[in-house]
C-alpha cells in the first residue's frame, strides 16, 4: 500500500513586478513510495529534490497537484489540521547544528517531544527512561546530554536529529542529503545507523542526494531528477 502517493506535483516561483515571469522549480512530478521502503531522489544540485522533500512535508506550498500521505490529500488541510498530522512526518536536513537550538542542552533537545506531548501524556521519569534509551540505540553515551550541540562533532549531532525525530515515533522521513556536511570517515556511520533505525523501526523514507552510489546503497528504488521533472522511470534496485 502507498504510504505516500504524488500527482501532478509543481512549484512555481514568480518574479518581477511588471513582466511576470516564473521559476518552474518542480513542473509535473508523479511517484509514489511504498509503506516501509526508501526511495531514492537523485539528480544534480539545483534540480528540485530538496523542494521536493519540503513540499511533502507542506513546510513549502505547492502551485498545484496533489499529495496523499496515508490516504488523506494533505494539500487540502487547514495549519490546524497539518499541526496533528506533522508528528508523522519528519525531515533530516544538510546541517545537523542548524536543527538544533544551540541553547539547549542535548537531552533537553531530544527530551523535548515528550514535555510537549507530542507521544502523549507521560511521566517525567518515564520521558527521561526513554531518552536514555534513545540515544543509546543512536550510539551516544549519557554524558553527551548535558552538553550543547557545538560541544559534539557533527556526526554526533546528526546522531541527535536523529534521536528526537525518533522520540516523536514518525511514520515518514525526508532525508535530504543528512551526510553532506560530515566527514568522509563519519558518512559511513550515519549511513548505516539509519538503514539500521528503518528496518528496526519500519520507516518509510525519502532519501535525497546527489551521489548515486549512496543513494543506490541506501535506497530501495531510485527516481532521477532532472529540471523539475523526474526523468527517469522508478526502478528497482539489483
Amino acid at each position: 500500500m502507498h504510504l505516500i502517493e504524488v500527482l501532478d506535483l509543481k512549484k512555481h516561483y514568480a518574479s518581477g513586478f511588471i513582466n511576470r515571469q516564473y521559476t518552474k522549480a518542480i513542473d509535473g512530478a508523479s511517484f509514489h513510495i511504498e509503506r516501509g521502503e526508501t526511495l531514492g531522489l537523485v539528480g544534480e544540485s539545483g534540480c528540485g529534490k530538496t523542494t521536493v522533500g519540503r513540499l511533502l512535508l507542506r513546510l513549502i506550498e505547492p502551485t498545484s497537484g496533489n499529495i496523499f500521505f496515508d490516504g488523506t490529500d494533505i494539500t487540502k488541510l487547514s495549519r490546524r489540521e497539518m499541526r496533528t498530522l506533522r508528528p508523522r512526518m519528519q525531515m533530516i536536513f544538510q546541517d545537523p547544528e542548524s536543527s538544533l537550538d544551540p541553547r539547549m542542552r542535548i537531552g533537553e533537545s531530544i527530551a523535548e517531544p515528550f514535555r510537549l506531548g507530542l507521544r502523549g501524556n507521560i511521566s517525567r521519569n518515564e520521558w527521561r527512561r526513554k531518552v536514555l534509551e534513545l540515544i543509546d540505540i543512536v550510539g551516544l553515551n549519557p554524558e553527551h546530554l548535558n552538553r550543547f550541540p557545538y560541544q559534539l562533532s557533527g556526526g554526533q549531532n546528526q546522531r541527535v536529529v536523529l534521536a528526537r525525530i525518533l522520540a516523536i515515533n514518525p511514520e515518514f522521513i525526508v532525508a535530504d542529503e543528512p551526510t553532506a556536511s560530515l566527514d568522509v570517515s563519519v558518512q559511513a556511520q550515519i549511513l548505516r545507523l539509519m538503514m539500521d533505525l528503518k528496518s528496526e523501526f519500519g520507516l518509510t523514507m525519502l532519501f535525497i542526494s546527489h551521489d548515486m552510489e549512496v543513494v543506490r546503497h541506501m535506497s530501495d528504488r531510485i527516481a532521477v531528477m532532472e529540471k523539475g521533472r523526474i526523468i527517469d522511470s522508478i526502478k528497482d534496485i539489483c
